[in-house]
């Protein structure tokens, strides 16, 4: 009378877990670098002034 609805493939939801870890994780990375450039040229990305 258990009739499956809905079927999973393991292995493409591991796929796709992966990838969004892997998005999330490259993401932070990438803020994290960005704020740490601004901090070491004390200017934001693109940033042009007189002194620079």
């Amino acid at each position: 009378m258990s009739e499956k609805i809905v079927q999973l493939n393991e292995e493409v939801i591991k796929g796709q877990i992966k990838e969004l870890v892997r998005g999330s994780v490259e993401e932070t990375l990438n803020e994290l670098l960005e704020a740490e450039a601004e901090k070491l040229t004390q200017a934001a990305r693109y940033e042009r002034n007189e002194a620079r």
